[in-house]
């Protein structure tokens, strides 16, 4: 093509630019969940250890939404693998998963937040600010999981955007796994409603356990 020949506008676009940008945003997300967590409290009647074991709500929050956050970054990856154009309605799509990834730094400061209150409880919250905030928190998981879908399903939907020569048994299993992820985050959003420790129990195990789930295609 000569230099006088413009491009076409049509031509597939390439994806890394759209995956340099996702990573940064994905990077971002986890440098804002250690920014929430502040420097203890010392004074003449208050020691470092003391301000630091004080913080462990900060700690668990922080824990469970960042391993969170690196299986979805994990599996975009992955799915990124089988990408191989874009268009304005998938770049969309990306951005609100990539929105609703930095949002997970709100709602882990206010679990951290409702465990640190004067007369919270690890037993039970039934009927409190802690209730709320475990619904919240699983919620925001929830929703993430349905943009990730969607976002899956736009770039499969009659091989639409994905490598046409993609064995059909993968793109069948990586499906299997992904339409069911909301789905996983109703459990702890239901045992928020009686207790905040146990809900982020149950939020952790899922992250855990999806660490050890091998992608499919590796």
């Amino acid at each position: 093509m000569s230099e006088e020949e413009p491009v076409p506008v049509n031509e597939p676009k390439v994806t890394s630019r759209v995956e340099a940008f996702s990573d940064g945003v994905f990077a971002i997300a986890v440098t804002l969940l250690i920014l929430q967590i502040q420097l203890p409290r010392v004074d003449v009647n208050h020691t470092l250890l003391a301000g630091l074991g004080e913080q462990w709500p900060s700690y668990l929050a922080y824990s469970i939404s960042f391993m969170t956050i690196l299986i979805i970054w994990i599996n975009h990856h992955n799915f990124f693998r089988l990408v191989r154009t874009v268009d304005h309605p998938f770049l969309i799509l990306n951005g609100l998963l990539l929105m609703a990834v930095t949002f997970v730094n709100y709602p882990t400061e206010i679990v951290a937040k409702s465990l640190q209150a004067p007369n919270s409880s690890l037993l039970s919250s039934f009927g409190t600010d802690q209730n709320t905030a475990a619904i919240f928190y699983s919620a925001t998981f929830i929703f993430i999981s349905l943009c990730f879908n969607v976002l899956w399903r736009y770039a499969i939907h009659h091989n639409r955007l994905i490598d046409k020569h993609t064995d059909p048994h993968i793109i069948a299993a990586i499906h299997s796994q992904y339409r069911f992820a909301p789905l996983y985050y109703v459990p702890p959003l239901i045992i928020g409603i009686f207790s905040l420790a146990a809900s982020l129990a149950v939020d952790g195990l899922i992250a855990i356990s999806f660490i050890f789930v091998k992608p499919v295609g590796d």
